[in-house]
């Protein structure tokens, strides 16, 4: 009896171990947190986008809210309270999907301060942010209860902003507090879609988002950037659809040299990518000698 509950007890404990593994980054220095690894698919065991800067224990940009990182948010133990802004990179289910369930979350955190939303603005594929975020909370949306967060009669509001997805250039978008947000908008497809650039203090990260590279832009906001985040949706032999919205490793690879980042961290690992990070190393290896690291959910990378 007594060994049956022992290994019980060690199986318990590996999954909490093995689940909250890297739930706390510390309460010192810059952290870079992956809360979703993953892409839209349900069977990869990844929650989908998201990723949190941490500044000595406080959580403070939070890029991307796709499906399930919310709940990573929640096992971070982050404080709504403390963010900055919010980036969107774009509107798919898999970068945006969470967003709701944060605002709701918000009304039992004691928030007191107006929030920034940043994303891309649209076309006739996607609304642009200031639509989204109206179609979600406002009077006529799909939260309705929530519209007090937009109307100004609640604690305090969100603010959407949009950024134009028709410059080619590097946008400054924010600057205060220590944080610099920079954008620029990249190829995902007829998808609008930003690449961001997150200031914090001395350090700076990119977040490629989800691109093919077309524009060639990400290499001009990388430059010499910290830590590169990077998706790794594809494999290097893809064609067709997959090609025409994601860079294969070698794409990111080159970005990484060019640009002279100092690490590079690949997420968006879906199963086609799953299981080949030889094969994906190599190809980033052509062109990039720099520490490359394959993310996980809940991982902390230091800055």
């Amino acid at each position: 009896m007594w060994s049956r509950l022992t290994a019980s007890l060690v199986l318990i404990l590996a999954f909490v171990t093995s689940e909250q593994a890297y739930a706390n980054c510390g309460d010192k220095g810059l952290w870079l947190q992956v809360l979703g690894s993953g892409g839209p698919e349900n069977d990869d065991k990844r929650a989908s986008s998201g990723y949190l800067l941490w500044d000595e224990g406080k959580a403070r940009v939070l890029i991307d809210l796709g499906s399930g990182s919310f709940f990573r948010f929640e096992q971070t133990g982050a404080s709504i309270n403390d963010l900055y802004a919010i980036l969107l990179s774009h509107l798919h289910v898999d970068h945006a999907n969470d967003l709701p369930a944060l605002i709701k979350a918000a009304y039992f955190s004691g928030r007191e301060r107006d929030l920034s939303i940043y994303g891309p603005s649209g076309n006739h594929l996607m609304p642009a942010t200031t639509d989204y975020i109206e179609r979600l909370f406002g009077k006529l949306g799909a939260y309705p209860y929530l519209s007090s967060y937009l109307d100004g009669s609640d604690d305090f509001r969100l603010i959407p902003q949009n950024i134009d997805i028709k410059r080619h250039t590097v946008q400054e978008i924010s600057q205060a507090d220590d944080i610099k947000l920079l954008a620029v908008s990249v190829h995902h497809g007829p998808i609008p879609a930003l690449a961001w650039r997150v200031g914090l203090k001395d350090k700076t990260v990119v977040f490629s988002g989800d691109m093919n590279n077309d524009y060639d832009t990400l290499e001009k906001l990388a430059q010499k950037a910290d830590l590169l985040v990077a998706h790794n949706a594809v494999p290097e032999s893809v064609r067709g659809a997959g090609r025409r919205l994601h860079m294969p490793p070698s794409s990111i690879g080159k970005i990484a040299a060019k640009a002279k980042v100092k690490h590079l961290l690949l997420s968006h690992r879906m199963k086609r990518t799953l299981g080949k990070e030889s094969q994906t190393l190599k190809e980033v290896r052509h062109s990039y000698s720099g520490p490359v690291e394959f993310a996980d959910d809940l991982q902390c990378v230091a800055l």
